[in-house]
């Protein structure tokens, strides 16, 4: 797939043109400037194909943060096929406009020169300094008001080098949320899978601040993987607060979530962030970091403490695993691949039926004044989440007892207990209840 890079000074509106050529919000976007500091990619599609489009952070910030976003930038054009180099059409050219421009042109990549908050086409007559920077014609866009987009499209195609056509359809990965409490080890969990530093890495809790994508393929398998800000229950800062709210949709959007846990640092947060994910159907792999830090000696001691803590998630997989040595990440994407299959297990109705006759013959079912519960027969519509759905006489006779029942007896005898699944009562018509 083709990729083309978005590059420019902090506050120049690149987020937010990446944000409206995919047609949804996916990177945070503020007046803040320097919001973004990873890399963030998302997938473009035209008419006449598909891109890959790649949001950086604000180059010569003269911040603390600019040297690791330099690097960042680096990485992303090493791989580039196209740049968009973005300038505020509304201000005149200033010197870190023209250390970016330097920067690019040492870089031999094809650039496109983008022009942005052109609101009024108006402005459009003051773009003429702009042809100093020698990279063409500038297209004038305005994120705000959906201007240029088209235009800009399609002169990216235009200026894209000759390549092969597009082949077989790609395989559709499986998306992965690294979620958690700020400073737990979810960035340094991600770059320690990926094999490189993809994701800034700090001392400094809320390092991250945006949901971050990368595809990478392991064992046949592919992953896209989605470290998220760290959510805490008060933000500090508008910025952090909107991060927290990709963090969430991440949850809602993955396939399956890692819960990144610090074993020193753990408690409620985490049981609210599990059922959080649990309720939206995801399952969840409770990912224990930094056990390199554990003592050996108190190994068996921490472990014993943490299923205490995390006790209502007893029956989803624990793996404890270390960025720096590397343990136990090769059995966290194995397993991330088993949970995803199971989760889409599809039983046959006859199957299910016969288990149903199985079930409701070990126990009482529930009565009300006379009229006993009866379930005709039970079916599997759906998966991710598996949803079984049972037909009844009277759906408001079951209890929370014997839903629980239910719910043991699936996850034991369809091997389903360590993933999330739901169960749907329906009632027949008033005819059928009597004749029933």
């Amino acid at each position: 797939m083709r990729k083309v890079v978005i590059v420019g000074r902090p506050n120049v509106g690149k987020s937010s043109l990446f944000n409206r050529l995919l047609g949804k919000k996916s990177a945070v976007v503020a007046d803040t400037p320097g919001v973004t500091r990873d890399l963030k990619e998302g997938v473009l599609e035209t008419e006449r194909g598909t891109l890959k489009l790649v949001d950086t952070g604000g180059l010569w910030s003269g911040d603390a943060w600019d040297k690791k976003i330099k690097e960042k930038v680096d990485q992303a054009l090493a791989t580039a096929d196209l740049v968009l180099f973005l300038v505020d059409g509304r201000t005149d050219v200033g010197a870190s406009d023209l250390e970016v421009a330097d920067y690019l042109r040492k870089k031999n990549k094809p650039v496109l020169l983008v022009a942005t908050k052109v609101d009024d086409p108006k402005h459009e007559a003051y773009l003429g300094n702009l042809w100093a920077f020698g990279f063409g014609e500038p297209i004038a866009t305005s994120s705000a008001h959906g201007r240029g987009l088209g235009e800009l499209v399609e002169a990216i195609w235009v200026r894209l080098p000759e390549g092969e056509a597009e082949g077989e359809p790609e395989v559709v990965p499986i998306r992965m949320a690294i979620i958690g409490r700020p400073n737990a080890g979810k960035s340094s969990l991600m770059n320690a899978i990926l094999g490189e530093e993809r994701v800034i890495v700090s001392a400094e809790p809320g390092t991250t601040r945006d949901a971050i994508d990368v595809e990478f393929d392991y064992a046949g398998n592919r992953f896209l993987l989605v470290d998220t800000a760290g959510i805490r229950k008060h933000p500090e800062t508008l910025v952090e607060g909107l991060a927290i709210g990709r963090a969430h949709r991440a949850i809602l959007d993955a396939d399956l979530v890692l819960l990144v846990v610090d074993p020193k640092d753990v408690g409620d947060r985490e049981l609210k962030l599990a059922n959080e994910a649990l309720d939206a159907g995801k399952p969840v792999i409770v990912t224990v970091t930094k056990w390199d830090l554990v003592a050996k000696d108190q190994a068996s001691n921490v472990r014993n403490e943490l299923k205490e803590k995390l006790d209502r998630l007893a029956d989803r997989p624990m793996i404890y695993v270390s960025s720096v040595t590397g343990q136990n990440l090769h059995k966290l994407l194995a397993e991330s691949a088993r949970l995803y299959q199971l989760a889409r297990t599809r039983y046959e109705t006859a199957e299910l039926n016969r288990w149903l006759t199985l079930w409701t013959a070990k126990t009482m079912l529930p009565n009300f004044r006379g009229r006993p519960l009866k379930l005709f027969f039970v079916t599997q519509p759906e998966v991710a989440p598996p949803t079984f759905v049972f037909f009844c006489n009277y759906p408001e006779f079951v209890t929370r007892a014997f839903e629980g029942y239910l719910r043991n007896r699936i996850g034991e005898d369809l091997g389903l207990a360590e993933v999330p699944f739901r169960l749907v009562f329906r009632g027949r018509r008033d005819k059928e209840k009597d004749q029933g």
